[in-house]
């Protein structure tokens, strides 16, 4: 008879025989570069050379779509139906990875080589998302075998190729078959664990908008001891009007970019959270941000204007001159609730109310935000299921403080979703010497083993 410990040790077994460190090696070596420097080629070599196989072995169709969006790489799908009436799970992740940096990692490592240098296991892709759709995709196998060739529910897989460039083409892939991917829920694995030795889900991500403010002045620099006091420096306009949308303390001074109240669910969450604490992580600015809020509701629970850039002038080589023009770009992070369509409007009406109107605003990109509420039934079984496997108490966040393309699966496909991450805060993504823990990676295993058993057993909700 199996169980779901059966499930749970060949989990194990798959990654201490050195399986996961054989498809992993294979998988970072696929130079799957987002945006391709030389076409889609790699691309569509990792989804129908790699993964194409690796799902079939599920008892899955699987088709590769090309993507609708102009020189953007191909989306994997596949679908196993057992039985009408079972509730049906689908599997998100996604193939392109940063730019290799190739040169810029320490002596002995390479983007597309995988090296294991005890716990951590480095290459372009072991942290973001080649290793953590290994796991999962791993895990269903396990979970097949233990089960005797049967689920216990509905799969579909959609692994996208453009998710570093902005996930052209997924939203519309999503409007475009809403039947070939319905579903009663997201599970997905991407970004970072809270800690390291911490599972953690997470149910949504913050929404951002980047925007530019520009003050053109004039045509060209001119002398400052011949003009200075007599031509109005932009420079100096654009640094008044960055603070009257941000204080020195990180605080949002308008209250349109402000959030809504924190609510209930969100803030029990988040009760208990520590934000860093990890041997390489930053050290926390306590006072900084939002009065009365911990650094983890700050992070998770509300919203954050960020300088990014800030520019006039040549600053590699300053003269004693009025720069003609100066610019910032500025990004607001902001959670469910903020009205962030209406942003170029409610910062011009706050520039022009501060006697501002020569500071021009260009909005340059957006992503929604999107939260499961924390009480939803899904939510509780999930945190279960994962209490269960490592007999840890989960960290739920109610949103990933990042960005992710979840408003697809949550706004247009209308499913819940909980993310569960198998990396943690300091693998170096998107920079050289990037890594994954083997650890997390194991404990990873084990729960999404148990998560996926439990699914076939009591899904909320399911009719059996």
């Amino acid at each position: 008879m199996t169980t779901r410990e059966t499930a749970i040790g060949l989990a194990e077994a798959y990654y201490d025989s050195g399986g996961f460190l054989a498809d992993l090696r294979r998988r970072v070596a696929f130079p799957t570069q987002s945006p391709p420097p030389d076409g889609t080629g790699p691309l569509r070599a990792y989804l129908a050379d790699e993964l194409a196989p690796a799902v079939r072995r599920l008892g899955a169709t699987v088709r590769i779509v090309d993507n609708p969006a102009p020189d953007a790489g191909p989306f994997l799908l596949a679908h196993r139906q057992e039985a009408d009436g079972l509730p049906t799970v689908l599997v998100y992740g996604h193939g392109d990875v940063v730019p290799g940096q190739d040169g810029r990692w320490r002596t002995g490592l390479s983007p597309w080589e995988l090296v294991v240098e005890g716990d951590r296991l480095y290459g372009r892709g072991t942290a973001d998302n080649k290793g953590q759709h290994t796991v999962n995709l791993a895990a269903l196998e396990q979970v097949l075998a233990a089960r005797g060739g049967r689920l216990g529910f509905n799969l579909k897989v959609l692994v996208e190729t453009g998710e570093e460039s902005g996930s052209p083409g997924l939203h519309e892939v999503c409007r475009r078959l809403p039947d070939d991917l319905a579903a009663d829920l997201l599970i997905a694995s991407d970004g970072p664990r809270l800690a390291a030795g911490r599972p953690t889900l997470f149910l949504g991500s913050r929404g951002a908008v980047n925007f530019r403010l520009r003050v053109a002045l004039r045509e060209g620099a001119h002398h400052s001891g011949n003009w200075g006091g007599a031509l109005r420096n932009p420079a100096t306009v654009l640094a008044g009007a960055l603070a009257t949308l941000v204080d020195s303390r990180g605080r949002i001074l308008v209250e349109g970019l402000r959030p809504p109240a924190l609510p209930e669910p969100v803030a029990a969450a988040l009760a208990d959270l520590t934000v860093g604490g990890g041997d390489a992580d930053p050290e926390v600015d306590t006072d900084w941000g939002e009065p009365g809020l911990s650094p983890a509701e700050r992070v998770f629970g509300w919203n954050t204007l960020e300088v990014l850039t800030l520019a006039a002038g040549d600053p590699a080589k300053p003269v004693g001159a009025i720069p003609g023009t100066a610019h910032a770009d500025v990004q607001l992070r902001f959670v469910v609730g903020t009205p962030w369509r209406d942003l170029a409007r409610i910062v011009r009406d706050h520039l022009d109310a501060h006697g501002l109107s020569m500071v021009d605003v260009e909005v340059l990109q957006a992503v929604p935000a999107t939260r499961l509420s924390p009480d939803d039934p899904w939510v509780g079984w999930a945190v279960d299921s994962l209490r269960h496997t490592t007999g840890k108490e989960p960290a739920v966040l109610p949103n990933l403080g990042g960005t992710l393309p979840n408003d697809a699966f949550a706004d247009i496909l209308g499913l819940p979703t909980v993310w569960i991450p198998h990396s943690h805060p300091s693998c170096s993504q998107h920079a050289p010497d990037e890594h994954l823990l083997g650890s997390v990676a194991r404990e990873g295993l084990r729960i999404m083993a148990g998560l996926f058993w439990d699914l076939g057993e009591h899904a909320p909700g399911a009719d059996r």
